[in-house]
């Protein structure tokens, strides 16, 4: 066995009680909550932003294809095109693509006996992806559609339900806006079912109904639509799927969109998490560094005899110093060793229990989710070492400076 390995191995797993063995507890110490917290962060973050985009696709999907309207936001009202099952079909023979269904909104105000507020009211047909949209039903059922004529059942959110004070299988009448200066045109309407996703832009806003409701007071006929929602297999591919759908098969007048494209505000704030993320790793980092260079100068001090005798018997300097950072080593990789422990318990703890709650109406989800990313937790590992390694190397020079005749004497 190498010398100054050798050595590095004595003093670290040396059991006799001294002052540099407590400041050696707390360096492992400080370096495991560091590891811990920046694993439960990148967990965290990852959940976060897993569980809010799986939402907004099972609600939106992830491409929506319409006719052109210059600045046109999430709430404005599509201009109606002819459906096309030959267009339909072309998308669906794209690799990637799930499901290609019929939709369109209207601008509404909904009024129960108690109350009223303005919705966007959303129709969709009964090839409709209802398995994607049926996790969010709370109460009653989904909406049955009629093979002659428009269904009088719509669904509508938790929290519409409850500022309009209704439940499943309660009346209300929805008055649809009407262009052209004409007064709106209303409609009573039965609660099929009552559904949730926590995310407030959509529960707020947005009633499921009828497409051929949209039809019949709008003056369309039965092949219109306001628009193609596209879900995907892989939401990473959401860009060049929309590329390939715009550049190969849509004709002039139809350009396709992302959800990221129609709702910048929350995938930015997602991204934002990354960065929230990449804080907490940076300040964790400081921590564990910090503490591992006053843990090797107090070893260095504490062992300055030794360094002196074995300047004395000829060892170099580089040698010595070898001697301190592999010591460091051995404290860093314990440490790092407890914190994935804690860090990797917590995580799964929480996946299998849910025990930490979050405010639903702050954070869209009721319970902290979690998502483990291997390669992350290995890079957190690998990180710590190297960074925590090659910092130690400049307080390890400080044993140049020793000379073996003061340090012999020092005490």
């Amino acid at each position: 066995m190498e010398l100054s390995s050798f050595i590095a191995r004595r003093i670290a797993f040396n059991k006799a009680s001294s002052f540099s063995k407590f400041i050696i507890n707390i360096a492992v110490a400080a370096t495991a909550v560091s590891v811990a917290v920046m694993i439960l962060a990148t967990a965290l973050v990852n959940g976060f932003q897993q569980v809010i985009q799986q939402k907004i696709f099972s609600f939106w999907g992830h491409l929506h294809v319409n006719q052109y309207q210059p600045n046109a936001g999430p709430l404005t009202e599509e201009i109606p095109f002819a459906s096309s099952p030959t267009l339909i079909d072309s998308i669906k023979l794209i690799p990637g693509v799930k499901t290609v269904s019929n939709y369109a909104t209207k601008s509404a105000i909904i009024k129960s006996e108690k109350e009223i507020d303005g919705i966007i009211f959303k129709g969709v047909d009964k090839n409709y992806d209802w398995p994607q949209l049926q996790q969010f039903l709370q109460t009653g059922r989904p909406i049955a559609f009629s093979d002659t004529a428009y269904t009088s059942e719509i669904m509508i959110s938790a929290t519409m339900a409850q500022e309009l004070q209704v439940k499943a299988n309660d009346k209300v009448i929805i008055y649809f806006i009407q262009g052209g200066g004409l007064p709106p045109r209303a409609r009573k309407l039965l609660v099929a079912g009552i559904y949730k996703t926590g995310i407030e832009e959509y529960d707020k806003t947005y009633v499921i109904g009828d497409l051929n409701l949209i039809r019949k007071l709008s003056g369309w006929d039965q092949t219109e639509v306001g628009g193609y929602e596209v879900t995907l297999q892989d939401y990473h591919k959401m860009d060049t799927t929309a590329r390939i759908i715009d550049n190969t098969i849509l004709p002039d007048q139809l350009f396709t969109r992302t959800i990221r494209d129609i709702y910048p505000n929350i995938f930015d704030w997602l991204q934002l998490q990354n960065q929230n993320e990449l804080i907490i790793i940076v300040i964790m980092t400081i921590v564990a560094v910090i503490n591992m260079i006053t843990a090797i100068l107090i070893l260095i001090l504490e062992r300055t005899n030794m360094v002196g005798i074995l300047k004395a018997l000829g060892m170099r300097d580089w040698k010595i110093q070898q001697v301190f950072v592999l010591q460091a080593g051995y404290i860093i990789l314990m440490g790092v060793l407890i914190g994935d422990f804690f860090g990797l318990g917590i995580a799964f703890l929480q996946q299998s229990t849910g025990l930490f709650k979050l405010p639903e109406e702050s954070y869209y989800m009721s319970v902290a989710a979690i998502s483990i990313n291997w390669v992350e937790v290995l890079m957190i590992n690998l990180g710590t070492i190297a960074i925590c390694l090659a910092v130690l190397l400049i307080p390890s020079l400080i044993i140049r400076r020793i000379t073996p005749v003061k340090a012999i004497q020092f005490k």
